[in-house]
């Protein structure tokens, strides 16, 4: 059987992949140049636990089903995560109700663990909270991790164990035979296929229209986000929220998986004209500013790194929009995968996999007996122990010829990540953090375009920075 997966992000990467547990042959097919680079991108890369979706929704459903596979999965896809706990801090008694509401309805979501601490013990959990602080609502089973690795280790994963990933062709129409897609029609290629799924992010909307499938339609909502230095760290403990609204779940403050402090989002909706325009603004910005300071008033706004924004999509039900299509057979919609999308993306990739291919189109999957399930990251050499690293340095010095100072990426870091796929300087940052620190690439982004330029025999004025006409350099000025 042949089946088509539209969309490398978080739940295009994590279907390919289980799918490739079974006797199929998949194919994923991404418009950008790598994966995870859509709306994976940029988020607050939490595992939420559960409480803040409506009972009923299906996000809701999925939400504590993904969060419970997210231990097992990154010790099999070698990735990031850290269950550190999540608070959702009331500073008054109205606040105070939001959290009795939000533990109401995280006790039906069959969330664990969740309780309500009075302010000491809040305090203590988090020693430069506001002290104005009156109760929060503790959720442990929360984590943080990287999106666009949970993306990048998933793809890999699968296609060592036999999909296919086609980059840099964007869909632009199919060919259907008896109300039934047949081909694929990207800008490049046609592919033939029995099974379509669609993960289209932002623009799955526009897949389903051209498919003759239902559909909801999708609009962006920007989330403005400021990174802080690394420099911060355990200035903050937890993912800490502020009491939700009616849009968003609250600009919060929360310590990446690598050290540094991300204060965010903002949540703006944007017209549908505009889905692939995630731009900052002052506004925006001064916002983002002001209610981190509500919540950690001490933290110093001083160490920015960078300021960013992403775009998440949302539509006018507010829930997941996932199943298959009556009007298209083999066409299975995944798509208005809003907050929380990265949490539920496992628990989705099963369920589209054993409930719809399997149970409701009645695919009879076989499954691969020499599956292998596990994908190991790169090496990052200054992690290791100062013995190991010389070992590794004495089988190839490149382990200790250190491009990114920041972060203190390897040359050899670099390299593997070429050999896995990069080959733009995203694809080298996403994978390895060079770039990702406190100069943001402003000394170690010559050496990695060298490096590029040697390892894949191009020209330097060929490379990108991640999409076919983000160009860095022209050509030399003198010989």
């Amino acid at each position: 059987m042949r089946i088509a997966v539209i969309g490398a992000g978080v739940f295009g990467s994590l279907i390919a992949r289980e799918l490739s547990k079974y006797d199929v042959d998949v194919t994923l097919i991404e418009k950008n140049l790598d994966v995870g680079m859509g709306v994976t991108k940029a988020n607050s890369a939490i595992v939420h636990a559960g409480y803040d979706d409506p009972p009923g929704t299906v996000r809701a459903k999925f939400c504590v089903l993904g969060n419970s596979m997210y231990e097992d999965l990154s010790k099999e896809l070698d990735f990031e995560y850290k269950k550190i706990g999540s608070l959702v801090v009331a500073f008054d008694d109205r606040e105070v109700k939001v959290l009795m509401k939000l533990l109401r309805q995280g006790e039906e979501n069959k969330v664990e663990g969740l309780r309500i601490l009075e302010r000491e013990e809040t305090l203590a959990m988090e020693p430069n909270l506001n002290p104005a602080v009156k109760m929060s609502l503790f959720a442990p089973s929360a984590g943080i991790t990287e999106p666009w690795m949970v993306a990048i280790a998933a793809v890999e994963n699968a296609m060592e164990n036999g999909a296919k990933l086609i980059l840099g062709e964007g869909v632009v129409g199919f060919e259907k035979r008896n109300g039934r897609i047949v081909k694929v029609v990207t800008t490049r290629n046609r592919y033939e296929v029995d099974l379509v799924i669609n993960c289209a992010g932002l623009h799955a909307d526009e897949i389903a229209k051209m498919a003759g499938a239902e559909h909801v339609d999708l609009y962006p909502r920007k989330g403005e986000y400021i990174l802080l230095d690394k420099k911060l760290g355990g200035h903050v403990r937890h993912v800490v929220f502020p009491v939700p609204t009616e849009t968003s779940k609250g600009i919060l403050v929360l310590p990446t998986v690598d050290g540094g402090i991300l204060l965010g989002p903002t949540a703006e909706d944007l017209p549908s004209v505009m889905k692939d325009r995630p731009l900052t603004t002052r506004e925006g910005l001064s916002k983002v500013k002001e209610n981190a300071k509500r919540l950690f008033p001490r933290l110093d706004l001083s160490y920015v790194v960078k300021t960013f924004s992403g775009l998440r999509p949302e539509s006018p039900r507010r829930d997941f929009y996932i199943g298959r299509s009556k009007l298209v057979g083999n066409f299975i919609n995944v798509m208005a995968t809003r907050s929380p999308g990265l949490t539920a993306a496992p628990a989705v990739a099963k369920y589209v996999v054993e409930e719809i291919i399997q149970g409701e189109i009645g695919v009879s999957l076989t499954r691969r007996k020499d599956f292998n399930p596990f994908r190991k990251g790169i090496v990052h050499y200054a992690s290791l122990s100062l013995e190991r690293w010389q070992e590794e340095i004495r089988r190839d010095p490149r382990a200790g010829k250190i491009v990114c100072f920041c972060n203190e990426v390897t040359e050899k870091e670099v390299i593997e990540a070429i050999k896995r796929g990069a080959r733009t300087l995203d694809g080298v940052k996403f994978r390895t953090r060079a770039m990702f620190g406190r100069c943001q690439g402003n000394f170690c982004m010559p050496r990695i375009m060298k490096i590029l330029e040697r390892e894949l025999g191009t020209d330097m004025s060929s490379l990108t920075l991640k999409s076919e006409n983000s160009w860095i350099v022209d050509g030399k000025v003198r010989e």
